[in-house]
This record gives structure tokens, sequence and C-alpha cells, in this order.
């Protein structure tokens, strides 16, 4: 036992209890340090001060320093005991007492927790020559992977000290239905097992008395009935015949034991054992393999055997979908299942440093990322994952940018890579519609006949390429007021069709009614050529441009220069043409002569010689 000094430190323990029992009340607690959170169990407890069965300690104390000598796989695992004022304190694994589950167990999770029960009591019993002596319900406990757990440590007595002295003083506080009336007997005959094994033959009653109707529980259920309470003692069986029972030899309680017992195997088997084992799962039900098995099967020896990595883990670790390289039929579990009881244990393999395997997980990895959640990949695989670039293993640095890139598109690479990032590649790939723009170019110039004395290097785009989105595409917005002056582009008189891709095109003020003429270009590209246009066509054929050719928006660029300006008379309509004024020009105007000296007057009005109007372009 220990004192003040072996309190674990960090410990928070929950005020309510899980279960309150005679000695002890038991409670969830837990352990925070630096890098994660540990799930313990606390069993707290008074120290009287006249002691328990004679002796000065407590039955926490004892159970404790039971708990701390005997240690097995299917024993109650000790962590830590203190004392604190009057209390006792006993820290295990976080575990929950049978009686709370065992309503939702099904025969085989209860053929594999008796099957445990049985081994560490054949292990006290052949190894540790003691007696347990308590061997009921409350005295055993479930961990968080389903695995049974031997608890209640407080009566086990060594056969040399066990006496029936030491039973009558127990007996009042042990379980009345697992004693035997007859176990005084058992001492003066030195079967002191047998008080263990007549309780073990309560026990499975009691567990599978609801199971009866199962043929693997009935069979078992009456041979601890008829054997294990035999009137007559000699007949009852020590506990390694029981293990050697039918009832434990059942295929998958010996796959369970053998993962268990895997370190003791040899090479030979383990391959053996792995090569048929998918096989064999097949034959269960999935959701009892991954509730019971999927522990063992992740465990460190499995992954880091070659035989498992070959012929188990590519099933193992793989979902039944359509993605899968792996066959569906082959796989062992479906999503809800991996989801529920494979991917909590994959996070907590994550946090192992294990290069090896972490190549195994990533290497499987793009299998079951689907299965893990953005908070989860992000809070927990993330962060392991950039500790792994920054090892000195090149293999394993490249399986994990591997792995990242994986996450990029699920979390991003903002949050994959970090840090400030700008856009310093663009795409120089031509737009769709500027490859359809120039495929349409080609088209039109080859069907068109351009006129012989137009260079091409003047041809206006924009009044002989026809649109590329289609007409009846077209969403009509309303129309606004027009500024005096302003022209109608070519993209505007397809806007203005209605929904039957009729035109509707309002003659110029000075054109006759039946005809529309057409509008000069700046190169004179369609000089002369004049088409009919009706007042609306109700033909539903592409747009043909060449009735509405308009002065091209981008002129050649000599064209700025004012020198080769053109006069916009010939190209503007002029409304008031019909009201200028006429001035006959061939008047004569006598200038009188002033006095009798022939002088020029600089005021004098000189006779216009010229037909030029305005100032000549000669001077610029």
């Amino acid at each position: 036992m220990g004192n003040e000094q072996s309190e674990t430190h960090g410990i928070e323990i929950e005020e309510k209890a899980l279960e309150v029992r005679d000695f002890w009340s038991q409670h969830y607690a837990y352990v925070y340090d630096s890098e994660n959170l540990t799930n313990l169990t606390v069993f707290v407890g008074e120290s009287p001060t006249d002691g328990f069965l004679g002796t000065s300690q407590s039955p926490l104390e004892k159970y404790s320093k039971n708990l701390m000598v005997y240690r097995h796989p299917c024993i109650l695992k000790y962590v830590s005991s203190w004392k604190k004022y009057s209390k006792c304190y006993l820290a295990v694994e976080e575990v929950t007492p049978l009686s709370q589950v065992l309503g939702t167990l099904n025969s085989f999770q209860i053929l594999i927790g008796l099957h445990s029960i049985a081994k560490a009591l054949y292990f006290l019993h052949e190894h540790a020559q003691s007696s347990h002596n308590n061997v009921c319900i409350t005295s055993i406990y479930v961990t968080r992977d389903g695995s049974w757990k031997l608890g209640g440590m407080e009566y086990l007595c060594k056969y040399k000290e066990l006496n029936s002295e030491y039973l009558h003083k127990t007996k009042i506080s042990r379980y009345n239905k697992a004693v035997d009336p007859k176990e005084d007997t058992f001492i003066e005959k030195e079967r002191q097992y047998l008080i263990d094994v007549y309780a073990f033959g309560v026990l499975v009653c009691e567990l599978l008395k609801s199971k009866s109707s199962d043929e693997i529980s009935t069979e078992f259920y009456e041979y601890c009935k008829k054997s294990l309470q035999h009137v007559d003692i000699t007949q009852r069986p020590t506990f390694k015949a029981i293990l050697e029972h039918d009832f434990f030899s059942h295929d998958f309680i010996t796959i369970h034991n053998f993962l268990v017992e895997l370190p003791l195997k040899s090479d030979t088997e383990k391959a053996q054992f792995f090569q048929q084992l998918v096989e064999r799962l097949k034959c269960f039900d999935r959701t009892l393999v991954a509730s019971l098995l999927s522990g063992l099967l992740l465990s460190r020896l499995v992954l880091l055997n070659t035989t498992a990595q070959k012929k188990l883990l590519p099933y193992l670790l793989a979902i039944q979908n359509d993605d899968t390289e792996v066959s569906s039929t082959q796989v062992l579990f479906s999503e809800d299942i991996f989801k529920k009881y494979l991917c909590p244990k994959l996070l907590e393999i994550f946090k192992v440093r294990d290069a090896q395997i972490r190549m195994v997980l990533l290497e499987h990895f793009p299998n079951f990322i689907h299965m893990f959640s953005e908070e989860e990949l992000q809070s927990y695989i993330l962060p392991e994952l950039l500790v792994g670039i920054k090892d000195t293993n090149d293999t394993l640095v490249s399986v994990t940018l591997r792995t990242l890139a994986d996450l990029i598109p699920i979390l991003g690479a903002a949050t994959v890579i970090g840090g400030k990032r700008a856009k310093l590649f663009h795409d120089g790939r031509p737009t769709q519609m500027e490859r359809t723009l120039s495929k349409t170019i080609k088209t039109h110039f080859k069907n068109s006949v351009i006129p012989q004395d137009v260079p091409i290097d003047q041809l206006s785009l924009s009044n002989t390429v026809p649109r590329v989105t289609s007409v009846e595409n077209v969403n009509v917005l309303p129309e606004r007021p027009r500024p005096d002056g302003e022209e109608i582009s070519i993209d505007e008189i397809e806007q203005s069709t209605d929904g039957d891709g009729d035109l509707e095109i309002w003659d110029e003020w000075d054109l006759n009614e039946g005809q529309n003429q057409l509008i000069n270009t700046e190169n004179n590209l369609s000089a002369g050529i004049q088409s009919k246009t009706s007042e609306k066509t109700s033909s539903k054929e592409p747009l043909d441009v060449k009735q509405f050719i308009r002065r091209s928006s981008i002129p050649d660029i000599t064209e700025l220069d004012i020198k080769n300006q053109r006069s916009s008379k010939s190209d503007d309509i002029d409304f008031f043409q019909d009201m200028e004024p006429v001035i006959n020009t061939n008047n004569k105007y006598v200038v009188p002569e002033i006095g009798d000296k022939n002088v020029e007057s600089k005021l004098a009005i000189q006779p216009n010689d010229t037909n030029e109007e305005g100032w000549g372009e000669e001077d610029w």
C-alpha cells in the first residue's frame, strides 16, 4: 500500500458515484497531462480503525494489495492507490460494472466474457495457488472494448491460509447464492479450488438463463448445472478441464484466444492463422466481430506482422463501396460499423510514434479517409501528419506528403499547408468563349464573299462576326432612354429580339419606309451594297448581321491623327440639309473708289476666288 505521495498527479474524480457497495463507491476519474487525457476508475472507501478480518487493513486496502500482486490480462489492471485523511483510494483502468451492461450483451459476448473469467481463475489456482472466494456478477467489470476483468479481490486468500474460520468470517459478506453449504468439506479434503468452481457454475447459470434458447448456451448451461454443482464433489471438474470444454472450443473463441495469446505463438502459427483469418471472420456477424475483435485485430503485433499486412489489413482497413480496390464481398465492415468501432481505435493508433505502424496506416489511409469527420481530420490526424514530415526517415516523410495531398480536397490547402499564400500561377488556357469565337470567325470568313478591293486588315470584326450566343437564350432587359446621337450596336440589336426570334428594327428618319439604306463603314466595306429588310422577320434562322452593319467601333490607329481625320459630313446624317440657305456666289460686288486716290483699303472685302470652305489642311 502507498501513502499520500503515491497519489496520481492531476487526477480529477467525479463526485457522482457509478456504483456504491458496502466497503467503497466507484467513480470515474480523469488524469490530465501535457499530451493526452487518461480515463480511469477510482474506488473510494473509508479506512476503519478496527481493520478487516483481524488485520490492520481495510477491505479496499486489501483489494488494492491483491491487484498489485496478482497481474494477469483477465484481472483488473492496477494503476495506483493512496490514502488521504480517513479515506482510501484505488485507481484502476476504466471499467464499468457488469451488472450495468449485461442487458446489452448477446450470447457470444457472454461466451467470451466467461472464457476470460475462467482463465483468470485458472491463473489464480494453478500459478498463484490462491482462491478468489467471491466469484459473482458484482466481482466482474467490463472495459471499453468489451473485455471482462475479474475484480473483487478483497476475499482472495492463499490455499495455505484458507481455513474454515476464514470462510465463516467472510461468509456474511460474500455472495450468498455462490456459497456452497459443504465448503468446509473442501478444506478437509484439500480441494480448496472447488469453492470457485461451484461459484463459477452459479455465475454461468445466472448469465445464460435468459439465453437458454441458444443451442450453444443451452449445452453449456446444462454442463455447469450438473457438473460444476454436482452433489459429489469428486465429480466436479477443475478449471483446466472447464477451459477444454467444447463450449470454449467454439471457432470464435479460438480466434479471440489466439489474438490474445499472439505473443506466445510462433511465426509459422501466425502465418497460418492470418492466411485463413478473413474467411473465418466472414462466418460471423460483422458487428460482433467489430465490437469484440477490432482492438485485437489492430494491435501492434498484428499491424507489424508481414502475413497480416498482406492477407488481413487490405480487407480490414477497407470499406464496402465501389471505390475500394478490394472486392466488396471480401471487405469485412460496412461504413456504419467501421465508423462506430474502428475509427476511435485508429485515432488512438495515430498517436503512436512508431515509424513502421505509421507507414502501415498511411498505406491504407485513402481507403478510410472519408470515414473521419473534418474536425477529426483537422484536430487529431493532421497534427500527427505534420510531425511525420519533420522526421529523418525519408520513406516516412514521402508517404506522409502523399497523405497530406489526399487531405487537401477535404480540408483545403490553407488548412493543410498554412502560412500566407498568393496566386503565383495563372491559367494560360484560352477561355471557351475565345475558342468558340475564333472558330466562328474562321467559318464565317470561309463562307462569306469578301469584296476584292477591301484589304483584309481593314475588316471590322464587330461588323462581320456573328454572335456566338443564340438569340433565343438572350435575356431581354427593359429598354432605357437612348441619348441622341448614340448608335445601336449589333449586340443591342440581337437583345431587342422577342421570344420568337423576330427583330424589331426602326427605320431611319430620312429613309424610305420599305427600304433601309446601309451605313457606310470607315473602310467602305459595304459601299454600294444595299439590302431590303422587312418590317419584322418571322424566321428563326440566325441573325444576318450584314443587314445591320454600323460604323466600326475600333478605328485604325492612323485615323486618330488629326491630319487623317475625315469630315464627318459624309458619314453622319444631316437632318437639317433641306433647311440650309442657298447663297449665290456669282454676284459681283463693286468697290467704289475713295476720292481720287487709288489706294486699296485693308478693310475692303475681297472676293473669294476659291471654293474651299473652312480651314485648309495644307498647313497641318
